[in-house]
């Protein structure tokens, strides 16, 4: 999910969006300690899209 898509997003849809994620997080790193990934880039690719939520909500809590 790119920058410029988050930004257009809605602050309950980013917070919708971000537990979504989450979710989606755990699930692939559990799947990975269990048995390995075909493409293990995919947990690093998660991991930042979910900091970019994260961001993008804390920036909207301070404004």
């Amino acid at each position: 999910m790119k920058q410029s898509e988050i930004i257009e997003l809605s602050t309950e849809e980013l917070q919708e969006k971000l537990g979504s994620l989450k979710k989606n997080y755990t699930d692939l790193k559990m799947a990975h300690s269990i048995s390995p990934l075909e493409t293990p880039l995919q947990l690093r690719a998660l991991r930042r899209t979910v900091a970019r939520v994260a961001t993008e909500l804390t920036k909207r809590e301070l404004q």
